[in-house]
């Protein structure tokens, strides 16, 4: 049987996972992270993308953080997510839309625009259709 960790995801409205998982790999401020039981204790930002989780006895899971904070201890890892979906439930079509709509905020240059915030919306549209299709490929 393969060593686990108690993982635990939750966002700013609710806990979206709580079990044991066999690994845990999430884009970090620091670099690409791989999480395993007995991993190092670390705190680092979770940047926009997909969080892997492999549970016990091989089966995976794939969620979609926005950003937040990943807490590695020896014996949980937390993950604080500004908001946390698990791929399954990602609605493409609006992802896809919202991405446009961002898209074309840009391309008006308006001075009204708050760019910044236009930016962020457009990186954290492209990270969850990124999610979503890297999710599908792994279905396959």
């Amino acid at each position: 049987m393969a060593s686990t960790v108690h993982c635990s995801i939750v966002s700013a409205e609710q806990e979206i996972f709580n079990g044991l998982v066999e690994m845990v790999v999430a884009s970090g401020t620091i670099g690409e992270l791989g999480i395993f039981p007995g991993h190092t204790p670390l705190i680092s930002g979770v940047k926009p993308g997909p969080v892997r989780l492999r549970l016990e006895g091989g089966e995976e899971e794939v969620f979609f953080a926005s950003g937040g904070y990943i807490e590695v201890q020896p014996t949980a890892i937390t993950i604080l997510a500004d908001t946390a979906v698990r791929a399954d439930d990602i609605d493409e079509a609006a992802a896809v839309e919202a991405q446009k709509k961002a898209e074309q905020e840009l391309a008006d240059n308006k001075s009204s625009i708050d760019f910044s915030r236009v930016s962020a919306d457009l990186a954290e549209q492209a990270a969850m259709l990124r999610t979503i299709r890297k999710h599908r490929e792994q279905k396959r």
